[in-house]
């Protein structure tokens, strides 16, 4: 069995370079522009959280994932830990942040659900 290497063009071996940086370096401050003020960053996009109380527990899901938040929290409102398995099994009897709150899209949003059995 032969084993080819290519590329190594009379066994030697490029040398690093000696003080330099990576060209992706990025420094924590903003490069000032011709002005002499930094650039305009733009703020992360904010989203209000909707109102899904009372919804069912699928209907509210869908409801904040059309807003734009995904990362979603599920809680069993009644604090015996269960896991909410079928959705449209619960309704909706709380969430945090409150309604109408503007967060950035990556928020943890927290729905509280009690069976509908638990009413």
């Amino acid at each position: 069995m032969a084993l080819a290497l290519g590329g190594c063009a009379g066994g030697t071996e490029p040398s690093p370079t000696v003080g330099t940086e990576p060209a992706s370096t990025s420094s924590a401050t903003p490069a000032p522009t011709s002005g002499g003020e930094p650039p305009v960053t733009s703020a992360p996009e904010l989203i209000t959280v909707p109102d899904v109380s009372g919804m069912n527990h699928q209907d509210a899901q869908d409801t904040m994932q059309a807003a734009g938040l995904y990362n979603l929290r599920e809680v069993d409102g009644t604090g015996r830990g269960r896991m909410l398995i079928l959705d449209r099994d619960w309704v909706q009897t709380g969430q945090t942040p409150a309604a109408g709150t503007k967060v950035t899209p990556d928020t943890v949003i927290t729905l509280t659900a009690i069976k509908y059995s638990d009413r």
